[in-house]
């Protein structure tokens, strides 16, 4: 009699308890809070190029030539400051023994660029100035782009204008348009550019009107979180009455390592 009584206690215990808890709120998941932005970032990378394209212009006329060896060497800081807005200050630099330096050491270019991007939505707006030194000169530019990135196309449109310079060419504007469209193959990223140029009179040397346009691919190989292998080959073909190279068609190639911090 007491056993089956002490069951009995036991079991409407049991049901008391499962009733309290079934009618008791479900605990909430603990919030999810975004990682937070760093304050600096940034990217180095040393590039082999065949070619120094500036702008449609084969600076070095290397025409249909893969026989030069050109270092590219840059870094790029970005500084957060929150709200979609980041200001950037990167330095590309031309080495090679292909003429007469007064830098040094092989250094034929050295390019300080600086300037803000802001991201809202899909949309990434960049406005920047910068100061090419080479020899004895200094050319003054301003980039304006606006890239929309909609996963399939990437369109975008840019504006290069060049203000200030000591060259034998004028001051005036490059407007771009094109796409780069971007896909993946296993851990591999690849993309796609189109462009389309135009020059105002005397940019390059030749007559105002289309410049030239490119086609290429290149791909993204890592080696680990932050260091990955980058190539690409790139065709180009110029307008002779507004680019005047040394050849109007020819392909460009390059490959190198990218470091991202």
């Amino acid at each position: 009699m007491i056993g089956r009584t002490a069951l009995a206690l036991v079991a409407a215990f049991s049901l008391g308890v499962s009733s309290l808890m079934a009618g008791a709120p479900a605990k909430a998941p603990a919030p999810v809070v975004p990682a937070e932005a760093p304050f600096i970032t940034g990217n180095f990378s040393v590039m082999y190029d065949t070619h120094f394209i500036s702008y449609g212009q084969d600076v070095w006329g290397a025409g249909m030539d893969w026989g030069d060896a050109l270092i590219h060497p840059s870094i790029e800081l970005d500084f957060n400051l929150g709200g979609g807005l980041t200001y950037y200050i990167n330095t590309w630099w031309d080495v090679n023994d292909l003429a007469t330096t007064t830098i040094g050491s092989n250094i034929q270019e050295i390019d300080v660029n600086t300037g803000f991007y802001y991201v809202v939505g899909d949309f990434k707006f960049q406005l920047g100035y910068g100061a090419w030194m080479y020899a004895s000169q200094t050319e003054h530019v301003v980039d304006g782009k606006v890239t929309y990135s909609d996963g399939l196309f990437n369109p975008f449109v840019a504006v290069h204008g060049r203000v200030a310079d000591e060259l034998p060419f004028d001051t005036g504007i490059v407007a771009q348009t094109g796409i780069a469209p971007g896909t993946t193959l296993g851990p591999v990223a690849l993309s796609f550019p189109l462009t389309v140029s135009f020059d105002t009179d005397n940019f390059h040397g030749g007559d105002a009107g289309f410049a030239y346009v490119s086609a290429g691919i290149g791909a993204s190989v890592p080696l680990t979180k932050q260091i990955s292998l980058s190539f690409g080959v790139t065709y180009y073909h110029t307008e002779d009455a507004v680019i005047p190279n040394v050849d109007s068609d020819f392909v460009t190639g390059s490959a190198g390592v990218v470091v991202t911090f």
